[in-house]
């Protein structure tokens, strides 16, 4: 019987001795959430920062929500007000063609914008994933300048033509 309970002793031990690491793990603080970075609404980029540091990331992540917010508001007033006249039918054939046209230009125009609004939700994505300036076939840093000028850029200018050339040599077969 001695045996036994030498046996519980040591055992007794090491689930004190492991149960201490335990609680030391559990009672480290967790680093401190980052704060996010404010930006001026002025604020441009510039070539002497870090490519795609916070500040970038930021300023295009407002850039992009913004430019979604204005295309969902352009997109929602166009249905809306575009709505309104389809209960006007017209006599004469040469309005109700006219009217038939002017829908039918103005469907595709909102067509082109509900794509870009797709483009700008993937860039936000690329953002988040921290790839958001970056060619997608080459890796390379897209440029600020492209970025500004067109933030839905996926490519840069050589791997955009590229992309460009094969659309047409497929168009064409």
């Amino acid at each position: 019987m001695p045996k036994t309970t030498k046996v519980k002793k040591k055992v007794t031990k090491t689930k004190s001795k492991v149960s201490k690491p335990k609680t030391k793990i559990a009672a480290k603080p967790k680093a401190a959430a980052k704060t996010p970075i404010k930006i001026s609404k002025t604020y441009i980029p510039k070539d002497t920062e870090k490519y795609m540091c916070e500040k970038h990331q930021v300023f295009f992540r407002m850039r992009l929500t913004e430019w979604k917010k204005e295309l969902v508001k352009a997109n929602n007033e166009a249905l809306y007000f575009g709505s309104m006249d389809d209960n006007s039918i017209s006599a004469d054939v040469v309005d109700q063609a006219s009217s038939y046209t002017d829908k039918n230009v103005e469907m595709k125009a909102i067509n082109r914008q509900i794509k870009l609004i797709s483009e700008i939700d993937k860039a936000l994505a690329r953002i988040r994933e921290d790839t958001y300036g970056y060619c997608l076939d080459t890796a390379e840093p897209i440029g600020l300048k492209r970025l500004i000028a067109r933030p839905v850029a996926k490519y840069t200018i050589a791997a955009q033509e590229k992309h460009e050339k094969m659309e047409k040599v497929h168009a064409d077969d």
